[in-house]
């Protein structure tokens, strides 16, 4: 018997030996990990600085006069293959949570840039003298391929022209419900109530009027701000003045330097676009946002990459919140931001059109009179935008989608908090969607 014990004994001695080596062992190799990612980074850093990549703009034409020397092009195409093969060797499950945020952007960049340097590889070899000036991508060499890099760049890595033009369908098919279901709620019809919604009643024609209506909305917005976003200590207040530039007047406002600037250079200013624009603007759109962003601690390699998009699709989203912000006092604000939001829904689905599929101007020009009635004007510019500036139009609606998706499936859950829920999306600074999701 007292054998028995002390073979008993002696087994769980070793087992807990082994077991003791197994946990210091893993605890070493974490550590030694850890040490060798700070390095591999810091190098990372070093060599990602030198080479200068530009930063995307918003014409593609200017994207493409920037393309570097073929010599430049394929010393980045090996720098790159060389620091994605030794990323690869980084077992992610053991880096810790920061670390694997870092990995994961790098990787995806690392397959953003080899999609980038194989099209400029192609064009330095064979189009060099191609003139661009008056086209639009599609037309240019390899257009079709440029336009889904560009989509990738702007939107995400993940998103396809197919499922971006079905999503414009979809979302044109939602505004036209919603604007529909405010004009049956008015109990007018169709004609009597386009009619009424031109009334001069809608309408300021004073500068101080305008003021006044813009700061009503920031002071009912900032009570209810408290209970669905975090981080405001970190915000500063926002500015609200009259655009001067009458460049900027296509869009009824913008944000620039702690200041929301509203464009109004006409007889009148629409009423309906105070409470979305300024949400979308300034708190807690834009101004929010970029504050939020700036104050957050983020570590070198997160700071080396920029997603312009994401901010776009963040505002957007914000509109949506117009009635639970005290933004849309009536159903009238509330079809202001549907009004908007009809234009950049047409768009998405033109963008696509356009710059993939290569329809004409007259064909898009058609779609767009199919769905919105008497602007052709606007038509007309905001077709020439997408020529000029592919895929970037589709930021907003495609952002907005996604964290409204997230929002819905998130809500079904137990214990759902938005406050949480807009932590988790801010809490890392601007990331492409594809990361982002993982933070939620």
């Amino acid at each position: 018997m007292v054998n028995l014990i002390e073979g008993h004994n002696f087994f769980r001695q070793t087992i807990l030996i082994l077991f003791l080596s197994f946990l210091f062992g893993c605890e070493y190799e974490a550590k030694g990990q850890s040490t060798e990612w700070e390095a591999f980074t810091e190098q990372f850093e070093k060599d990602y600085k030198k080479l200068r990549l530009p930063q995307i703009q918003l014409s593609f034409i200017d994207n493409i006069r920037l393309i570097k020397t073929i010599d430049s092009v394929l010393v980045q195409e090996e720098l790159f293959e060389s620091l994605e093969e030794n990323l690869l060797k980084f077992n992610k499950n053991q880096l810790s949570e920061e670390h694997v945020l870092e990995y994961e952007l790098m990787l995806y960049e690392f397959q953003l840039n080899k999609e980038r340097i194989s099209l400029e590889k192609e064009w330095l070899n064979s189009n060099r003298d191609t003139n661009i000036s008056s086209s639009k991508i599609f037309d240019v060499p390899n257009g079709k391929e440029w336009y889904i890099y560009f989509l990738k760049k702007w939107v995400d890595i993940e998103t396809t022209p197919d499922e971006i033009y079905t999503l414009g369908i979809r979302e044109i098919k939602k505004v036209k419900s919603r604007i529909k279901a405010i004009q049956v709620k008015s109990g007018m019809d169709s004609i009597s109530f386009s009619r009424h919604i031109n009334d001069s009643i809608f309408f300021y024609t004073k500068v101080e009027a305008v003021d006044n209506s813009f700061l009503q909305i920031k002071e009912t917005v900032s009570k209810r701000l408290p209970e669905m976003f975090p981080f405001l200590d970190k915000v500063p207040e926002v500015k609200i003045k009259r655009g001067t530039h009458k460049k900027l007047a296509q869009v009824p406002g913008f944000y620039r330097d702690n200041t929301m600037y509203y464009n109004y250079f006409h007889n009148s200013f629409n009423k309906r676009q105070v409470g979305w624009l300024y949400i979308h603007e300034a708190m807690p759109g834009h101004h929010y946002q970029t504050k939020v962003q700036a104050s957050l601690s983020r570590t070198n390699i997160q700071k080396l990459f920029s997603y312009r998009g994401v901010g776009e699709g963040w505002a957007a989203y914000i509109e949506e919140l117009g009635s639970e912000l005290g933004a849309y006092k009536n159903m009238y604000d509330e079809l202001g931001k549907w009004e908007w939001d009809i234009i950049r829904s047409v768009r998405v689905t033109l963008d696509i059109g356009l710059n993939y599929y290569g329809w004409s101007d007259e064909k898009a020009l058609t779609f767009w009179q199919q769905h919105i009635k008497g602007q052709d004007d606007i038509a007309h510019r905001e077709i020439n935008r997408m020529k000029r500036w592919p895929a970037q139009v589709i930021t907003y609606k495609y952002g907005s989608d996604k964290i409204l998706q997230w929002k819905f499936n998130l809500q079904k859950e137990e214990g759902f908090n938005i406050k949480e829920f807009h932590r988790n999306i801010l809490k890392k600074g601007l990331l492409p969607y594809s990361i982002l999701k993982k933070q939620l």
